[in-house]
């Protein structure tokens, strides 16, 4: 393999990259649109859940019960003066997610020492919300149970809980760092899955194939300036995570940016083989797009945890390249992972990289057909 030839062939390739506005957008703003645009439309946090109460107690402990919950930020009172009857319509019209309902004798119940007793009912149309809001809910009136009778008997169990990596608990935290794998997944395999097509449609492979070029030099050079162009869209959707996302990353930039381009490399790949295959810019950008998007998006691990997936999924998920991505970058950003817990994943990566590289050399014919 002769390095200048190789050379050559990224230098046409950056010509035709410069020459094209299409591919310069879908290289450098896509990814900063797609990151933008998941990143604040996903999340797990629930805040401001619609809420109704329904004070039939109409004392200073139940109002100030209802104002407990008010402040904590989780609920907001859209009518804190519901009528019981009512309560029906608040949450089939979609007006209200939670109504809680204060009976008579609420205070006095407290008073007296008495189990005070208090009625939610919970939109469950959406399971996880309706999960997430009993949650806080209970979390608001062990809060206030503990504020209005300090003296109460001590628990038989009295949990003493820490949360290790993503202190906070915010979902933000651990769907940023994957969210970046999903997207260099798609960009990655949809700008090289256009390069040997685009050669093949513009009748330019028949002087390609009059050169002296070997295969291999030819892939290499067509794969250098979109692992470069990938390579800044991996340092700038890093950047925005860490400076526009506030997600702190723990661990070590340069090991990210190692695991980073043994990804980049697999996944251009990945694109180049669908390229060859197809011949066609059209179906290849449409094919890289489902056999990326889908699998990243769905089997990676990056929304829907693995292990409670089917066990055939699980297996499925095996032969995802982004599964192994999206749970190193979230090791080296929430768990700070070095080197000697992430090998395993990285070897896969090199090796399916290599594979598909392989693969690809393979299939791809210095012919006409």
């Amino acid at each position: 393999m002769r390095i200048a030839r190789v050379f050559a062939v990224a230098k046409k390739e950056i010509i035709q990259i410069r020459r094209d506005p299409l591919s310069m957008a879908l290289a450098f703003l896509l990814p900063l649109i797609l990151l933008f645009i998941f990143g604040f439309a996903i999340t797990m946090d629930i805040k401001n859940l619609k809420t109704v109460v329904c004070d039939l107690d109409k004392s200073e402990v139940s109002r100030k019960f209802s104002s407990d919950l008010s402040a904590s930020g989780y609920f907001k009172i859209v009518n804190p003066s519901v009528n019981y009857r009512d309560i029906e319509r608040h949450l089939d019209s979609g007006a209200a997610k939670i109504a809680i309902t204060i009976p008579r004798g609420f205070s006095e119940d407290i008073r007296l020492g008495k189990p005070a007793q208090i009625q939610a009912l919970l939109d469950g149309s959406d399971a996880n919300t309706a999960t997430l809001a009993f949650g806080y809910l209970s979390a608001a009136t062990d809060m206030f149970s503990a504020k209005i009778s300090p003296r109460r008997s001590a628990p038989a169990v009295d949990p003493r809980m820490r949360v290790w990596y993503n202190e906070e608990l915010k979902s933000r935290n651990f769907i940023i760092p994957g969210l970046i794998a999903v997207i260099m997944s798609v960009i990655a395999a949809l700008l090289t899955s256009m390069t040997i097509a685009r050669e093949w449609e513009r009748g330019t492979m028949e002087q390609l194939i009059a050169t002296p070029l070997k295969t291999t030099e030819l892939l290499i050079g067509k794969l250098i300036p979109y692992f470069l162009i990938g390579f800044i869209d991996m340092l700038v959707a890093v950047s925005v995570t860490v400076f526009v996302f506030g997600v702190e990353l723990k661990g070590s930039l340069a090991l990210l940016l190692v695991v980073s381009a043994v990804f980049l490399f697999g996944v251009l790949s990945l694109g180049i083989l669908v390229s060859i295959i197809t011949k066609s810019q059209l179906p290849a950008s449409q094919f890289a797009l489902v056999i990326t998007f889908l699998p990243a998006f769905l089997l990676s691990g990056f929304m829907i945890s693995i292990i409670n997936m089917p066990y055939a999924l699980q297996m499925i998920t095996r032969i995802v390249p982004a599964r192994y991505f999206v749970t190193i970058i979230k090791g080296i950003f929430l768990k700070g992972a070095g080197l000697d817990l992430i090998l395993s994943d990285l070897m896969l990566l090199a090796v399916f990289g290599a594979a598909v590289f392989a693969v690809a050399n393979v299939k791809f014919k210095k012919k006409i057909t």
